[in-house]
């Protein structure tokens, strides 16, 4: 072996995981190929998993100096592709072992038990349907991503290899979730109808529906249903230009009240 040729191999070796002393540890440097223009303007309201949502649709255009009239090619094949990206808005300044999943009703889990995305490296990764590529641009539906979400990278999702029907569910599968009804006020119902006759979105009362089922609110919210305290139970979250007002009646029962622009 020649002296270049190990060296070589050393530098790959660090590369791919070999842990290296604190004193000379690497950092890396990443340029987002996009970011994600979501139908979600804020955290609030985001689903917490991928696919929850399936109508939320979202677009990824990617950069120019990427050549993606020719990097994309091929991958309008795939019905659904890998994003890699960045929690841009996660603020955590300290690492935590243990976090409170809002399953577990708040009940602390190791961090790498679960999803969360308060982690060591703010990295995401989220399965999602490819609806449609026009030019330099990806649509997708049912991802769980806020506006503005740098994207670091698009992978094809591959079935006969990457699912896995017999995997186990870890403490998920222990979890024991009521499902949730939504209904609308007269008032908001019309209002809902009129954006989206205004908008030509109609998917949009699925999507706040589906929301809503996943009951976005902090564990710290919870408890307080038709109680008289407006402030830990009537809530907001922003669905393209649209305010969407609601309220919990009961554990399971969730009503929009208003929508606001």
């Amino acid at each position: 072996m020649k002296s270049t040729d190990s060296v070589k191999s050393i530098e790959t070796c660090n590369l791919i995981g070999y842990r290296q002393p604190m004193s000379s540890e690497q950092s890396f440097t990443f340029i987002p190929i996009g970011y994600l223009k979501s139908c979600y303007p804020d955290k609030f309201g985001v689903p917490r998993q991928p696919g929850l949502v399936k109508k939320a649709y979202s677009e990824l255009q990617i950069r120019a100096d990427l050549q993606p009239e020719i990097s994309l090619q091929g991958l309008e094949g795939y019905s659904h592709v890998w994003l890699q990206f960045i929690f841009h808005l996660n603020n955590s300044v300290r690492f935590h072992a243990k976090v409170h999943p809002p399953r577990l009703g708040g009940e602390t889990m190791g961090l790498f038990a679960t999803r969360s995305p308060h982690r060591p490296n703010p990295i995401g990764l989220s399965l999602v349907e490819l609806v449609e590529i026009k030019n330099d641009t990806l649509i997708f539906a049912g991802a769980d991503l806020v506006e503005g979400t740098p994207i670091l990278d698009i992978k094809p999702y591959l079935p006969h290899i990457e699912s896995v029907p017999q995997a186990k569910n870890g403490w998920l599968a222990k979890v024991q979730l009521e499902p949730i009804q939504v209904t609308f006020t007269d008032s908001a119902l019309e209002i809902l109808q009129n954006w989206m006759s205004r908008t030509q979105k109609n998917e949009l009362k699925e999507v706040i529906i589906d929301t809503l089922k996943q009951d976005p609110r902090p564990v710290i919210y919870k408890g307080y249903e038709a109680g008289q305290s407006p402030y830990r139970n009537k809530h907001a979250f922003r669905l393209y230009d649209g305010d969407i007002h609601f309220e919990f009646i009961s554990a399971t029962e969730a009503s929009v009240f208003a929508i606001h622009f």
